[in-house]
């Protein structure tokens, strides 16, 4: 595994893709195989390192069993040219099998699984990249073909997974039949109805897309197969109501073929006592330690450099501290729930003052812009922070993005990672910094209870996608509350903007959302923490905290809020409501505007919705930013400010009042036209009077977003009607499925609620807007 700067050959993968992508169970695809990452029997019990952090060792032993006693790195490759192949510094790695089974030869279309001998493995120890598997006896001429792996393979949502039964599907049952398959591809789309499987023997076939009905695909019961632990599972493969399980088809590449359970801690200081904390953060280090001749033995080896300010009678009565705080919590261990991660970290991060100041762990509280400090109780700059991350298991067709705690999901569907009960788990360490954003709790209450109606919407959409995917209750449970989509939503957003100026992706950036309602014995949370990190030992560069200071935090945070009043697939995007059709649970959000990747999001891009930040084209009333040009602190755009004052003069030059529209014909090509003062801000005009160009039926249609002047009798402001409106220009084509006849959806979005209007086909052709703002 690629731990260096150079560039990483193939078959290297970094230590945090072992945990987020190419895991325990996962297929990865290498340029002429596949293979699958294999269980931890498999994993060398050497070329590690032991990563120590006791809060998320506790919740894993809480999640897997007592039994786990450490949580360690994966194997790394040790700094060398690698020269030699034959060394046993060039094999460290992790084990991997080749999977799916069955391959393809792409000359003469043979497919057959690697048991029956009719491919040859052919390696090069000084290439590795160029292992593979030809067909050696090919009856197509010519140098011998490598094959490929055939690209179907079945799943269950239990998390097992197996070859695709392709004798069984061909000949639609089991047969004696002395089969002899080909896999043939009839059309260039590569879709699955254009791919066969044929028995030359029988001269039978039969079309791939057969296998992704759902109802009459013939595919067989779940054996249960654990290819990556080379076993089946004890018990079988059954449902809750312990009936078995069909299989159902996937790609090999597809994506719900592999989701992590993985437990995330940040590394916060737990004691006041710089010493004891010390101790707490190489417990790993200290453990063996049975008195002082051992630290005198240590010391002479260089290994306590960061205890060289105590003395060693300090260092034992803090270990032997230590142990008897373990054994103290030990005894309780039995009755204690799972361990709570994030409300430690809430308590350091609401109290930046009295944190402990670690090598891995440094805040710095700054004021929030002024705009923005009724909505912020606090800003919080971390300017070090370090996260373990580790693997508890995985799960696949059904991602554990519906659950806050990934230990919660159904034991039977969490696939185990060890056939026994593992003894460590693989873990990641990074380094990096962010920024801490606490919530003003009165108003975040004051947010719900006006926001009832939508919490509800939330709720019933949560209970439906549960119950759709047989998931145990009580659903009540485990619903996250409007409060975390409130939370969530700020949090993309925020990642979306300062992706563009702080040097990171947003994949390289992360959240992590604490939320909790009032009425536990625990203390109510509502934060978010927006940080990156690397697995350098140094961290990164700065780049995100510097983005937190109030003057450039102000600008962010406008940029990013604004954003989200509108979006490239309005209205589509801003009329979703969650549990629309039964297919999603979130709101006024998609791919344009406020998805983030895998990587930066906890909850599978769960529980999100733009109008719960600011009004969008379809909705008004329920933004918890409630923003105006006339809020505390001002603007740092220069035009903002000429327009504050520009508007309480009388302009000059003649105009047409804007009302005056609907009586008057203007003759002239252009005409200046005075809006009011309101659509003058929400257009960042420097002047309410504004120059428009007015069109004829031979003029083209605007484009998308472009300030307009409409004049129709049919136009909707929410229940009244209008005949004049001034906005930017939207319009959706939309189609009724019982009659089939095509209209067009107008909107004229400006502030507050919009316009609406309804045109048909025609009507949409010859249609123009009165004006059109001239740039």
């Amino acid at each position: 595994m690629n731990t260096s700067r150079e560039r990483p050959r193939v078959g290297e993968l970094r230590p945090s893709q072992i945990l987020t992508t190419f895991g325990i169970g996962s297929i990865v695809d290498l340029p002429h195989l596949s293979v699958m990452v294999m269980g931890l029997e498999d994993w060398p019990s050497t070329d590690y390192q032991e990563i120590n952090e006791e809060r998320l060792l506790a919740s894993v032993r809480d999640a897997m069993g007592g039994q786990v006693m450490s949580l360690r790195s994966p194997p790394v490759v040790p700094d060398t040219d690698r020269s030699n192949p034959f060394e046993q510094q060039s094999i460290v790695g992790v084990p991997v099998a080749p999977f799916p089974r069955w391959m393809v030869c792409p000359r003469c279309r043979r497919l057959a699984p690697l048991a029956s001998n009719q491919f040859i493995l052919k390696t090069d120890p000084f290439r590795p990249d160029r292992t593979r598997y030809v067909h050696e006896n090919c009856r197509v001429p010519g140098r011998l073909p490598t094959v490929i792996p055939a690209r179907f393979i079945t799943a269950c949502k239990n998390g097992h997974l197996d070859d695709f039964p392709w004798v069984d599907f061909v000949h639609r049952g089991s047969t004696k039949c002395s089969y002899k398959l080909q896999l043939l591809e009839m059309g260039p789309s590569g879709e699955a109805a254009d791919i066969y499987v044929r028995c030359e023997t029988c001269e039978i076939s039969r079309p791939m897309s057969d296998a992704f009905r759902l109802q009459t695909n013939d595919l067989p019961d779940c054996r249960g197969r654990r290819p990556h632990l080379r076993d089946f599972e004890e018990r079988g493969c059954k449902d809750e109501n312990q009936q078995p399980i069909q299989v159902r088809a996937m790609l090999q590449g597809a994506s719900n073929s592999w989701f992590p359970l993985i437990l995330s801690a940040l590394s916060v200081p737990e004691s006041a006592d710089l010493l004891k904390q010390l101790v707490i953060d190489h417990w790993s280090e200290l453990n063996d330690v049975e008195g002082i001749r051992d630290i005198v033995r240590d010391r002479r080896r260089n290994l306590l450099r960061e205890f060289i300010e105590y003395s060693d009678q300090e260092l034992w009565a803090a270990i032997q501290d230590k142990r008897d705080e373990d054994e103290a919590e030990e005894s309780e261990e039995a009755e204690e729930e799972v361990r709570d991660l994030k409300t430690p970290e809430w308590n350091v991060f609401i109290d930046p003052a009295n944190a402990q100041r670690t090598k891995d762990f440094r805040l710095r509280e700054v004021k929030p812009p002024k705009r923005y400090a009724k909505y912020f109780e606090r800003i919080v700059l971390a300017e070090r922070l370090r996260e373990v991350r580790s693997l508890i298991g995985f799960t696949r067709i059904e991602s554990p993005g519906d659950y806050e705690n990934p230990a919660d999901f159904p034991e039977e569907q969490r696939m185990a990672i060890s056939r026994g009960k593992a003894k460590w788990v693989p873990a990641n360490e990074i380094r990096g910094e962010g920024i801490f954003f606490q919530f003003n709790e009165d108003k975040v209450l004051d947010w719900t209870d006006r926001v009832s109606a939508l919490n509800e919407q939330f709720l019933a959409a949560h209970i439906d996608w549960r119950n759709a995917r047989g998931l145990p209750g009580p659903h009540e449970e485990f619903y996250p509350q409007i409060r975390f989509v409130l939370l969530h939503s700020f949090a993309h957003a925020l990642i979306r903007q300062l992706s563009l100026e702080c040097g990171y992706t947003a994949a390289s950036l992360r959240e992590r959302i604490y939320s909790r309602n009032p009425g536990s014995s625990k203390p109510e949370m509502a934060g978010v923490l927006i940080y990156t990190a690397a697995p350098d030992s140094e961290g990164t560069l700065g780049g995100l905290v510097s983005l937190g200071e109030p003057v450039v935090l102000e600008r962010h945070l406008n940029q990013a809020l604004d954003s989200m009043r509108l979006c490239s697939s309005d209205p589509l995007c801003a009329e979703h409501q969650a549990g629309k059709e039964g297919t999603s649970l979130h709101g006024a959000s998609c791919h344009a505007c406020l998805f983030a990747p895998e990587t930066s999001c906890e909850r599978g891009n769960k529980y999100l919705d733009r109008s719960v930040l600011m009004e969008t084209v379809d909705v008004s009333g329920l933004a918890f930013f409630e923003l105006s040009d006339s809020d505390d602190g001002g603007h740092d755009d220069p035009t903002l400010e000429e327009e504050a004052t520009s508007d309480d003069t009388e302009p000059e030059g003649n105009y047409i009042e804007f009302f005056d529209l609907l009586s008057t014909k203007v003759e002239e090509p252009t005409a200046r036209v005075k809006l009011s003062k309101e659509l003058a801000k929400a257009f960042r005009l420097p002047s309410p009077v504004a120059e428009f160009r007015f069109l004829s039926a031979d003029d083209d249609q605007p484009k998308k977003n472009s300030v307009v002047i409409v004049k129709h009798d049919a136009m909707a402001h929410g229940n009244e009607n209008v005949k004049l409106a001034c906005g930017k220009l939207l319009w959706q084509r939309q189609v009724d499925v019982a009659s089939g006849e095509a209209s067009v959806l107008v909107t004229i979005r400006a502030k507050g609620t919009p316009v609406k209007f309804k045109l048909s086909a025609d009507e949409w052709e010859q249609f123009r807007p009165l004006a059109v703002l001239k740039q």
